[in-house]
């Protein structure tokens, strides 16, 4: 059961990361939802780093459980994900408008605890 929670936290942050940058970053560009100007800019920065970072972080988390899933199991690997995972969770809760992202992060975080406990 382990191997699954691991596979669908680090699955669902990809996922959930790069919807994220379609949907506040790529599509609200494309239809000229925000007038251009600094605070344009800042929030498609933000949009940008917190997606990308969820997506590489993801996709790495996957690489990881297919290649070495035994190196995710180890204290440093986890801690590392909890604190992303908090990380990403305090951005969104401080900085982020819309509750999407909000709720991605808490399942994210909710998945890591999950494999932590499940190992």
């Amino acid at each position: 059961m382990h191997k699954y929670v691991v596979w669908t936290a680090y699955g669902w942050l990809a996922l959930s990361g790069a919807l994220h940058f379609g949907i506040d970053v790529v599509s609200q560009y494309l239809r000229d939802k925000r007038v251009p100007g600094p605070e344009t800019t800042l929030y498609y920065g933000l949009n940008s780093a917190f997606a990308l970072g969820q997506v590489g972080f993801g996709l790495l988390g996957l690489f990881l459980a297919w290649r070495a899933m035994n190196l995710l199991d180890e204290t440093p690997v986890q801690i590392l994900s909890v604190a992303a995972a908090f990380g990403w969770l305090a951005i969104a809760l401080l900085f982020m408008d819309y509750w999407e992202p909000k709720l991605n992060v808490g399942i994210f975080c909710a998945l890591v605890v999950a494999a932590i406990a499940t190992r």
